[in-house]
């Protein structure tokens, strides 16, 4: 396995979670504590912010699955690539859409209904920011079969 795949392979999802912790957990609630920051400005800034963030992870997430092809890296981290796959598509294809039609209706002077999707989508970020760093290590763990041992003992 060539140095460069090998280094996607681990470093992808880590560079990935860094990504999400700091727009999910810093970024995004932060910025309606700034001073003159509407909520209407504030939910504009937001629906930028995470349709960057979704091209990115697409980005990454093609990076990562190509990296990983034709390698044996055991079902469960297959299974975790594939449950990021649909993760991301139903945050950035399905979630996203519904968010910022909401985000909208409120930069508008309207009043939306209640609905769950904020949370619906925090949890989601929440089973990302879980599911990156145990498949960057399991990775790891796989393609160093040395440093597991050294972990372990």
């Amino acid at each position: 396995m060539s140095r460069v795949r090998a280094v996607a392979q681990v470093a992808v999802p880590f560079v990935w979670f860094g990504m999400v912790a700091a727009i999910s957990l810093l970024e995004a609630p932060l910025k309606f504590r700034v001073p003159g920051v509407t909520t209407a400005l504030g939910l504009g800034i937001g629906r930028l912010v995470f349709q960057a963030l979704n091209i990115a992870e697409f980005v990454l997430l093609v990076v990562l699955t190509v990296a990983l092809l034709g390698v044996a890296i055991g079902r469960w981290r297959w299974a975790v690539t594939g449950g990021l796959w649909a993760l991301l598509v139903t945050q950035a294809l399905v979630l996203r859409p519904l968010l910022d039609q909401r985000a909208q209706l409120i930069i508008d002077g309207g009043q939306p209904p209640e609905s769950m999707l904020d949370l619906v989508y925090i949890a989601l970020e929440g089973i990302k920011l879980i599911a990156l760093p145990v498949l960057g290590v399991g990775i790891l763990l796989r393609i160093m079969p040395t440093a597991g041992r050294s972990i372990a003992e």
